[in-house]
């Protein structure tokens, strides 16, 4: 059998579209497994599983990423002379590939792949766990976490596969959306004091939402997210021009960080909003509808094992990870980092989720090589 190559895995990934239809990726992930020896399995939320190692091992590893990307589709192409890896067009520059998840995230599922079939487990087990819809909802992220044989319950350590430019990630922020909702009563506006405003009732909304995060039970700054924020972005309401509008409703953005749920977030944004409205105006925020929980804020110890082991091998920094990832789901079973090659975005502007998405060749082996040292650390 020949040597797992990460780069060959990688080509045949981003030629395969799967922003629309995830299920011919999986299949190439099952059967690039199958080739290998390695018996996968796809559970009832779309996940495809694999396990290397004593199943009573002491020790167990999850590594995770998924298979889906936004929309559109970037065709495949490979630049062996890429600006983006320092080439000049003199055929001295750096190897890059190019396409629609090339970084985001099927650069980060090549270098796991190659680190899973590396390495040998013999004083600790290693599952393989990716998703089919982290761009959307996180359905099978959340199916697997909730089910009874949940890997993650036992897990010593999760590697969440994303693009990081090789930093490891040890936080993120959450994201919760909602919309506040202002009702009162319509009237002819040639006599508005028959009415109650909804819109009007906005002044006392947004100057409350602005001083949100200033009141005495508001969480703390985070050590290594900042403050949370909290910012409006949509606004609808009024019928007619010549009407008191009796409804409005106003969409909010929370950023999130640990301690604060979105349960948490929902109460105290109620309770302020509700003081800073007048009573005749009706007012309730709602969580916008989703069928699995909102990808809350997490953290992991930065002296954790797991992040001394990765940053060691990958030689590069320590930090937060700036978008919302599945790593929300696994944090609270394990200690959780965010970890692979590629990067959101450049000095040029954005990669991931962007026409111009592309990884650095070497930026995958390295970030494959980082991987094998921390399993090899932790379970061989």
């Amino acid at each position: 059998m020949s040597a797992f190559d990460p780069i060959d895995f990688l080509a045949e990934a981003v030629r395969q579209p799967s922003h629309e239809d995830v299920d011919p990726m999986r299949e190439i992930l099952c059967e690039t497994l199958e080739d290998r020896g390695v018996a996968p399995r796809v559970d009832a939320g779309g996940n495809v599983l694999a396990t290397r190692g004593p199943v009573d091992a002491d020790t167990h590893v999850v590594l995770n990423t998924h298979i889906d990307t936004v929309s559109p589709h970037v065709p495949f192409e490979r630049d062996a002379d890429g600006p983006e890896a320092g080439g000049d067009g003199g055929g001295g520059g750096g190897d890059v590939i190019r396409g629609r998840g090339s970084c985001d995230a099927k650069g980060p599922l090549a270098a796991l792949l190659a680190a899973f079939f590396a390495v040998e487990p013999t004083n600790g087990r290693v599952t393989l766990a990716i998703t089919p819809d982290e761009e959307l909802l996180s359905t099978g992220a959340y199916d697997l976490v909730s089910g009874e044989d949940s890997p993650t319950r036992d897990a010593d350590a999760v590697i969440v596969g994303e693009p990081t430019d090789l930093d490891v990630c040890t936080a993120a922020k959450g994201r919760f959306q909602g919309t506040v909702h202002l009702s009162g009563a319509n009237a002819h506006a040639a006599e508005p004091e028959t009415g109650t405003d909804a819109v009007a009732a906005l002044e006392g909304t947004l100057a409350a939402i602005r001083t949100f995060d200033e009141r005495d039970d508001a969480p703390p700054t985070h050590p290594q997210l900042g403050a949370a924020t909290l910012t409006p972005t949509v606004v609808e309401g009024g019928e007619a021009t010549n009407q008191v509008p009796a409804d409005c409703a106003l969409t909010v953005d929370r950023r999130s960080v640990p301690p604060e749920t979105a349960d948490e977030f929902h109460e105290a944004l109620t309770a302020h909003l509700r003081a800073a409205v007048p009573e005749d105006v009706g007012l309730e925020f709602r969580f916008t509808d989703r069928p699995t929980p909102f990808l809350e804020a997490w953290d992991t110890d930065p002296d954790a094992r797991i992040v001394d082991l990765l940053a060691d091998a990958a030689g590069g920094d320590v930090r937060p990870f700036t978008a919302a990832t599945e790593a929300s789901y696994f944090a609270a079973d394990a200690p959780t980092v965010v970890f692979g090659p590629g990067v959101l975005a450049d000095d040029e502007g954005a990669v991931a989720h962007a026409p111009r998405e592309y990884v650095r060749v070497e930026a995958v082996r390295e970030a494959a090589r980082a991987l094998e040292a921390t399993l090899a650390g932790l379970v061989a």
